[in-house]
């Protein structure tokens, strides 16, 4: 059975990127901009001052309009960008 990680820490970047560091210290700069074509409650964060108010809440980045990205997600994308340990500072995905 697959163990999935929780998001422990997340930093704005830049534009529509965080910086998102899991509670096994891989990390990732994740560019979200794809996400803004997935349907209305994503859309909403095309708004810089909506995207830029994300926070933690269950394990994973949210935004106070209740859109949310699945861990598992989040972790493979950090995984196929040969994340690295939080130590170091992530490289950029896109």
């Amino acid at each position: 059975m697959w163990n999935c990680n929780d998001v422990k820490r997340i930093e704005y970047e830049s534009g529509y990127s965080y910086l998102v560091v899991f509670d096994d210290g891989v990390s990732a700069i994740i560019d979200f901009s794809e996400y803004l074509r997935r349907g209305p409650v994503f859309a909403a964060l095309r708004d810089p001052d909506l995207f830029r108010q994300a926070t933690i809440e269950g394990g994973t980045i949210a935004w106070p309009n209740g859109a949310d990205i699945a861990p598992e997600s989040l972790y493979e994308r950090c995984e196929r960008a040969g994340a690295r340990d939080a130590s170091q500072r992530a490289r950029p995905v896109s």
